[in-house]
């Protein structure tokens, strides 16, 4: 990009309130509301729109944002490690406003009853449609982290998402969960429902054999005359993160030199503007966006930061703007590009929340939901029990919906430590809300859900433990993958994020007593990535659940069980 130093923070002040309009329409009627968040000039002559990380999230939700997402070493007190009140002042948006409340966890409860539900398929459409017609030739990127996270997307093996993202109007995609449909679920999707409409690419997957391609490195879209390249970067740990079984003859990696490469090509097919379309997360993206030149924005998604403003990266070749687009359908980024003599003279960025009570329905795609989700609704909508206090998964040690999760496990499987996933994907419920299996399903759905019990010594559970963390607190973001730190139920424990890899978590303790290293204990957990658990017979873990949850009738709320932080504050990471 091309902009001097005082351009770049002039857009980047006017950024800091664009999109924050509806504050001052808080007490006001829901058309003044919509004008205000939702009329959004055009600009430029290059436009792209942005959603990641839905998690098959047809109808509208609650969701509430984290309240620790801590930032160690460089990272410390930066976007996208502020939450609360330190993010909001950092992009000028006034607490106690609707756009407060879509960025931040403050005041959940109140704020969800007063602005309700956010996202919802058909609003989203209703506003993608809104945001084409006032930008002819404007493109749809979908950062993938689509097709799961919901009980219909995974009994429809994702057909219900695939019919959702064509009718919505996508026309790129890159990919994470999407994968573990597994490899001939993710080839049939794309030759047979995509054809020629929609382009997956992903120029960080190639062949375990001779390292050929997997899908589309990259297309070039013509975009009112100008030539626009939107590069794949897929998720580099899906391997990892994910059974290695489902994608067993892709590998997958960062791959810096070969996006550099892709880049080169792209610019000398005559490309005038390059995006990435990213599932990396914010933070590997910051470093990306650092070493890989002739970039002009990273549109990333991963780690469901719904950051309002972009952070402008400099780099040998000029800058790079990296954004990052939340999750659940919650959002929709829209980027705006002056082209001007070849390249980017200027840009406009604003991420406009999805409020469902504002945004009317698209009556094409609420059609489609109706039709999609009828032949599960009466199973959906099964009441398993009421909940007297909020249940929702983010935070980066912690939620109370992950706390449901371990103790029924360590209830039903009769163990004194149980391991819930650090998954950020799942939805919120508000106090005297009922749990039903819908609900349980978004904290659980995935193909390989299965519920285990396992003996494990104390060093093992230690290992663990450190392994996790390291994920999550290397000071390289290219070794972090992304997620959150694995819930922990009985045991409790010490965790330095400061210390080096090895040495972070300390005094683990089960019922007041430190863990023998070499005696063994009974450890229930799900999601196990090994490929024997998927013929061993296990229960999936909402069959667990669900009697458990029955049982009780009304869930009391959640005590988190939370590490004892050392070395942190003060930190804008944490409430």
């Amino acid at each position: 990009m091309s902009l001097s130093k005082r351009e770049f923070m002039q857009v980047l002040a006017a950024a800091g309130v664009a999109g924050m309009g509806l504050q001052r329409y808080a007490h006001a009627d829901s058309k003044s509301a919509d004008n205000a968040l939702y009329d959004l000039p055009k600009f430029g002559n290059v436009s792209f729109l942005h959603m990641t990380d839905c998690h098959a999230q047809l109808n509208p939700i609650y969701f509430r944002e984290p309240s620790v997402n801590l930032g160690i070493g460089a990272m410390k007190n930066q976007r996208p490690h502020l939450v609360g009140e330190h993010l909001l002042k950092s992009v000028g948006v006034r607490p106690g406003t609707a756009s407060a409340h879509a960025f931040s966890y403050l005041e959940f409860e109140s704020a969800a009853k007063r602005y309700g539900k956010v996202g919802g398929f058909a609003h989203l459409a209703t506003l993608v449609k809104r945001m084409k017609a006032s930008r002819p030739g404007s493109l749809l990127l979908d950062g993938g982290d689509t097709w799961q996270g919901s009980g219909t997307s995974l009994w429809t093996n994702a057909q219900d998402m695939v019919e959702a993202c064509k009718l919505l109007g996508v026309d790129v995609m890159t990919g994470h969960w999407e994968f573990t449909y597994g490899m001939d679920r993710v080839k049939e999707i794309i030759e047979k429902d995509f054809g020629n409409k929609l382009d997956f690419v992903a120029q960080n997957v190639k062949t375990t054999d001779f390292g050929d391609p997997v899908f589309k490195p990259y297309v070039i879209r013509e975009m009112n005359g100008v030539p626009c390249a939107i590069i794949g970067q897929a998720f580099p740990y899906t391997p990892i993160a994910n059974p290695r079984y489902m994608v067993a003859d892709w590998s997958f990696g960062i791959q810096d030199e070969n996006l550099q490469a892709m880049v080169d090509e792209a610019r000398g097919k005559g490309a005038k503007v390059v995006v990435v379309l990213s599932h990396n997360g914010m933070d590997v993206d910051l470093k990306m966006a650092s070493r890989v030149r002739g970039i002009d924005a990273i549109l990333g998604g991963h780690t469901h930061d719904g950051m309002p403003v972009p952070t402008i990266v400099e780099n040998a070749g000029g800058k790079t703007l990296v954004t990052n687009a939340g999750s659940n359908g919650k959002f929709l980024g829209v980027l705006d590009f002056d082209v001007k003599e070849g390249k980017v003279s200027d840009f406009r960025y604003r991420l406009m929340p999805i409020f469902s009570n504002i945004l009317p329905a698209d009556a094409e795609m609420q059609a489609l939901i109706t039709k999609v989700r009828a032949p599960y609704e009466a199973k959906l909508g099964e009441v398993l029990a009421r909940t007297d206090g909020t249940l929702y998964r983010r935070g980066n040690f912690n939620g109370t919906g992950d706390q449901l999760l371990l103790d029924a496990m360590m209830a039903m499987q009769d163990c004194p430590i149980a391991f819930s996933p650090g998954f950020r994907w799942g939805t919120s419920l508000l106090p005297g809300q009922d749990i039903t299996r819908e609900w349980l399903m978004d904290m659980t759905a995935t193909t390989y859900s299965y519920a285990t019990v396992t003996e494990m010594t104390g060093s093992t559970i230690k290992t663990v433990l450190e392994d996790v963390a390291d994920n999550l607190f290397n000071p390289d973001p290219y070794y972090q993958q992304g997620g959150d730190m694995v819930r922990v139920g009985g045991l409790r424990y010490r965790c330095d994020p400061t210390e080096k890899a090895g040495s972070r978590i300390t005094e683990m303790r089960l019922n007041g007593q430190l863990l023998d290293a070499d005696k063994k204990y009974k450890v229930a957990g799900w999601a196990p990535v090994a490929e024997e658990a998927k013929s061993a017979g296990n229960k999936q873990i909402w069959e667990l659940v669900e009697p458990w949850l029955k049982d009780q009738k009304v869930i009391a709320p959640r005590k988190l069980n939370e590490p004892e932080l050392l070395n942190v504050k003060p930190n804008d990471g944490i409430a």
